[in-house]
């Protein structure tokens, strides 16, 4: 009941998803040129789900002592979902993939097998997000953004844990 009740949160809040000014300042500060053009290659649900996790990030009591580099957890944070661009899913496809894939799996497999671009999207955009990401020389992001879905491991970075919890909070 709690999952379905955070997706139903996510899904209201990506119909008033959008990109204010403000928000593109930001996005100017944290990210060059090429970053950008990524960034604004996903679609406007995906912008605003990443500019609140940054954000969620800039919330985070992380103080120099850590060892955490700040402005590199934000770029990872705004450039950790362009592996899903305009077009793949949009609102309805997300709303398809996340019923079909932790909701009811066994369509979600179905749609896997009979080779669903969607479902692939969903499932393998983190992967694809870092391949993008070391195709402009973003090798250490690429890292922790391909495994910001990836299972929980002793051994994960810090930067990876604070993005999957911004993610998650976002």
């Amino acid at each position: 009941m709690a999952e379905m009740l955070k997706r139903a949160r996510q899904f209201f809040r990506a119909l008033g998803s959008r990109v204010t000014v403000d928000d593109a300042q930001y996005i100017s500060k944290h990210l060059t040129a090429a970053e950008q053009k990524l960034f604004f290659a996903m679609d406007v649900i995906d912008q605003s789900h990443s500019l609140r996790t940054a954000y969620t990030i800039e919330r985070f009591a992380i103080d120099d002592k850590a060892g955490i580099d700040r402005e590199f957890l934000i770029r990872c944070a705004l450039l950790h979902d362009v592996g899903r661009v305009k077009g793949d899913m949009g609102i309805a496809g997300k709303v398809i993939a996340v019923l079909a894939t932790e909701f009811f799996p066994t369509i979600g497999a179905w749609m896997e097998r009979r080779g669903s671009q969607l479902i692939y999207v969903y499932k393998h955009h983190a992967e694809m997000s870092g391949k993008k990401l070391q195709g402009i020389g973003l090798y250490r992001e690429a890292k922790i953004v391909a495994k910001h879905h990836a299972p929980l491991s002793p051994n994960d970075p810090k930067e990876l844990k604070l993005l999957r919890l911004a993610d998650e909070k976002s």
